[in-house]
């Protein structure tokens, strides 16, 4: 699903909202979920799943075309870990 489809889709469930305003408050979400993980923040959205920034130390890597080492710097990563009822709501058994 994209961006755009998600919108689409809210859009379609609340026809009391105007197109643009689902637009923008799916826009609003996303800006400051991101301003959140450049802050180091975490955001943790209850049923759903954290989102949190991790570190990967620099190392030794290879340039796939020649094969050369070279050094990878440090960066910061974004990291998503589901929450429990995501988790249980993927995992369903047919029997339940």
């Amino acid at each position: 699903m994209t961006k755009s489809d998600l919108i689409k889709r809210l859009a379609e469930a609340n026809p009391h909202l105007y197109l643009r305003d689902v637009e923008r408050i799916v826009t609003t979400v996303f800006d400051e979920i991101s301003a959140a993980l450049a802050r180091g923040d975490r955001v943790e959205l209850r049923g759903f799943g954290a989102f949190s920034v991790r570190e990967r130390g620099s190392r030794l890597g290879r340039n796939p075309r020649t094969g050369e080492e070279v050094q990878v710097p440090d960066k910061v990563v974004p990291y998503f870990k589901t929450g429990k009822e995501l988790r249980e709501r993927l995992n369903v058994e047919d029997g339940a």
